[in-house]
Parts: structure tokens; C-alpha cells; sequence
């Protein structure tokens, strides 16, 4: 089964990130043979004043291939209760990729610029049958992990913190796109247009690789080196990536 599952708010200012906390939960998952990782999203919600966050007011979703939701569930409700950061306001969000509807999409794309409410996010989780729980604090954490969810299903937001194959902040320098392709779960590398990349060209991928989603697709973006280096390509800048994906 196709599983998206989101978390947010697991932090506070002197704690490691909702994004740190989605790689553990996502080795936890594997090592307890619950699921095979297929990539972590970083989703940007709205910044405003009179929404409480931690810092840049982002969550996470998980992709997993899987078939047991009830163990995965206990798994994952028992990690965030366990290392969520005290002071924080947790809530963990879990359906198969499928129950995403339109309904759900519209949520997390309302919550990129619009202040919602718990109430309105557990009312659609219960019309949709979808597992959500607020697990510390305020339980604030319902609203952004229903979000993500629903951004990752919408299939064109946010970029990869992780996906499966190599630990992605350990690929750094050159390599060919087919490279690429055999150390990390990846569907596309293209420039910044969407054309694809050959094979067999260079990459220098620097320190600050992160694929973002495209069209349902993991994405490396890359543009075309000026200089006489030896690799035809290098990663698309951060500031670039990150403001296509928040």
C-alpha cells in the first residue's frame, strides 16, 4: 500500500527540527520492517504572526510503501510522544496515498496562506476517514500535518529532506546523472526548464542537494556550468530551490 503520513510542530527553539524528527521516524519505520521509504517532503505553511511556530513554519510528510497501518500507526504515535520536544504542540496525520482527495489537497493548499482551526481539520479527517491525532501541547500540529499530506498528494510543492537510497547530505561533488540515479531514489534530473539531462553528463551537486517535487516526480534541478571544471552541470542554487519550494 501507498501511505503518506505527516507530522508537524515536534520542536522548539533549542530542539532539533520537524525535518530532523521525520528522517529518525522514517529509519524507526524501516528498521521495525513497517515500510520502505520513498521520500520526506518539507511543505511551507503561511507565516503570520498570529499562527504560533517554531521557526519557518513548515511540515513534513512521509511516502512509505507498506501494509501494516495499524502497526504503523502504534510506531508512530508512540516516536513523536516519545521525541517530541517539550513545549511543543505535535500531531501526526496517516492515510493511504488515495484517500488524499481534492478535499484534503484544497486543506493544505488553504494552509499555505490562510490561518485554519483544529476543528475544521479533525472534521475532514473524520469525513475522510483519515487517522489524525494531536499528541503534545495545544495539538496545533493537527492542522500542519494534514497539510502536508495533502501537499504531497497535490504533487507540485516543497522539496525532498529524504529520500530512500543514500542519506542525500552525503552526496557531494560530481557525478553522472546515471550516477545519480543508482544511489538515490530519484525519478527525474532536468534543468530548470524540464528538459531532461543525458545520461551520461556531469553533475557537480555541491553540499545542498535537495530534489524538490515536480508533478509527482522527485526532481534534481540543475543548470548548465560556465566555467572549464570538468562537469557540464551543477545543482540549481539554494536560494533558487528554496523559493520554488518555501
Amino acid at each position: 500500500m501507498r501511505i503518506l503520513l505527516g507530522i508537524d510542530d515536534t520542536d522548539n527553539l533549542e530542539s532539533r527540527g520537524t525535518g530532523y524528527r521525520a528522517r529518525q521516524l522514517a529509519r524507526s519505520i524501516e528498521a521495525e520492517n513497517l515500510g520502505v521509504l520513498k521520500g520526506i517532503t518539507r511543505h511551507q505553511l503561511f507565516f503570520d504572526r498570529r499562527i504560533p511556530y517554531t521557526s519557518h513554519n513548515s511540515s513534513a510528510c512521509l511516502e512509505l510503501d507498506g501494509d501494516n497501518l495499524t502497526g504503523l500507526t502504534a510506531l508512530a504515535r508512540e516516536f513523536l510522544l516519545r521525541e517530541s520536544a517539550d513545549g511543543s504542540d505535535a500531531g501526526l496525520a496517516i492515510c493511504l496515498f488515495d484517500q488524499a482527495d481534492e478535499e484534503i489537497i484544497n486543506w493544505g493548499l488553504r494552509a499555505k496562506r490562510e490561518i485554519l482551526t483544529q476543528a475544521e481539520a479533525l472534521d475532514i479527517a473524520a469525513r475522510k476517514n483519515v487517522y489524525l491525532e494531536g499528541l503534545t501541547g495545544t495539538k496545533d500540529g493537527i492542522i500542519g500535518s494534514l497539510a502536508g499530506i495533502g501537499l504531497r498528494k497535490f504533487g507540485t510543492d516543497g522539496r525532498y529532506i529524504g529520500v530512500g537510497g543514500r542519506e542525500i547530505r552525503e552526496l557531494k561533488n560530481i557525478y553522472t546523472v546515471k550516477q545519480l540515479f543508482s544511489e538515490i531514489n530519484i525519478d527525474a534530473v532536468t534543468d530548470i526548464n524540464g528538459m531532461d539531462i543525458p545520461q551520461d553528463e556531469l553533475i557537480n551537486v555541491g553540499d545542498w542537494m535537495r530534489p524538490v517535487l515536480i508533478n509527482n516526480k522527485i526532481t534534481i534541478l540543475a543548470d548548465r556550468s560556465l566555467n572549464n571544471e570538468g562537469y557540464e552541470w551543477k545543482v540549481t542554487t539554494k536560494d533558487y530551490i528554496k523559493s520554488i519550494s518555501g
